[in-house]
């Protein structure tokens, strides 16, 4: 078996699906990705098992087959190659693998491509379209607020629920919640899957340089993301979401609106003397200001900053860990948020004061900590 491949599409191709690898896998076959060839075309797959991606690459070649090739090791050489055309010659008895280059011949030991594990076909899926940037956006608002609790799998992951009218993404850790609902995009039939972290990490990377739509097909058990020449199946996690809309306070009649990257600043400076356990900031507001402080009795550290705001309700006290704040607030982009309240022991709703596009409705939810007086 033999083909002709130039070495810097090749190595394009490897850098999108090799994230999926594992640095140490159960199975030694998955260290490799699997090359096969179809008519002039390779296909390559990388796999941990729970996640496979697929790439095509034209290529020259008289005959068909199929080989595991070992990933770091090609990964490796193709980076040091200048762009140029390069000839696998695959020897069909023992697996080895000689790269022919303008400057001379490089071996490697190849393996049996019929021991790579088979990927999961979808059966009867339902499918949508997404704009590759919305996903991307959508992804990127969510991702960050997924928990890491190992006895609770199903909040590792981004819920998605598709309606007629509309597609609900949701994150949450117990802490912290974000929920993001595109109005522009809807599914012929009501569903719900929850995604796990590490194929939304590697969309999320993916996804940033595209302008093509996603399609995304998925079952009880499995998804498929198709665009371009790649595909990504993963696992579902499996269980049953909890009820997200339950834990978002409807009345909050205390209201406050601030620059969003005045917010930041301070907390970031305010937070660097708070407590190292509890990263607790606490925020006083009275009429039109908004007093952010925080300690560290331990060490006898304390910081304020006072900072104007707009604020509609009754005085209050509340504390919040500032490093959730800190993560939201970097993850939102309008100029100005609001903040709603409706006691000290009562999540706080940050929403943007001006929405990106219309389409989109994005809100964040926050546990209080509570103080200490």
């Amino acid at each position: 078996m033999k083909f002709i491949v130039s070495s810097s599409i090749l190595l394009k191709q490897l850098q999108v699906i090799s994230g999926v690898l594992n640095s140490s896998n159960t199975l030694p076959i998955l260290d490799n990705f699997l090359f096969e060839i179809k008519k002039s075309k390779l296909n390559i797959t990388g796999s941990d098992l729970e996640t496979t991606m697929i790439t095509q690459v034209d290529v020259e070649a008289k005959e068909d087959g199929v080989v595991a090739i070992p990933a770091k090791l090609l990964l490796d050489s193709l980076k040091a190659f200048p762009d140029q055309p390069l000839t696998f010659t695959i020897d069909k008895e023992n697996f080895g693998v000689e790269i022919s280059s303008d400057n001379g011949k490089y071996k490697l030991t190849g393996h049996n491509g019929a021991e790579f594990p088979k990927t999961p076909k979808l059966e009867s899926p339902s499918s949508i379209n997404v704009d590759a940037a919305t996903l991307a956006n959508a992804i990127n608002k969510t991702l960050f607020a997924t928990g890491n609790d190992e006895l609770r799998p199903v909040m590792s992951g981004v819920f998605f629920e598709l309606n007629n009218d509309n597609l609900t993404f949701v994150a949450t850790d117990a802490h912290k919640l974000v929920k993001y609902k595109r109005n522009d995009l809807k599914a012929e039939t009501g569903s719900s899957f929850i995604l796990p972290k590490k194929p939304l990490t590697l969309l999320k990377n993916v996804l940033a340089n595209l302008t093509e739509e996603v399609k995304i097909q998925y079952n009880e058990t499995n998804a498929m993301f198709a665009f371009g020449t790649t595909k990504m199946i993963c696992r579902l996690i499996d269980g049953k979401y909890p009820n997200y809309n339950a834990v978002i306070p409807t009345e909050n009649p205390n209201k406050l609106t601030i620059n969003r990257s005045s917010f930041l600043s301070s907390i970031k400076r305010v937070s660097i003397f708070s407590n190292k356990t509890t990263h607790q900031v606490r925020l006083k507001m009275t009429g039109s200001e908004l007093n952010i402080s925080a300690e560290d009795l331990d060490f006898a550290n304390e910081a304020n900053e006072r900072l104007t705001c707009q604020y509609e309700g009754e005085d209050m006290e509340i504390g919040f860990n500032s490093r959730f704040l800190i993560e939201m607030l970097t993850n939102l982009t309008s100029d100005e948020v609001n903040l709603e309240m409706s006691a000290p022991n009562r999540a706080g709703i940050l929403t943007p004061t001006e929405k990106d596009e219309d389409a989109e409705e994005i809100l964040m939810l926050v546990m209080p900590v509570m103080l200490n007086n």
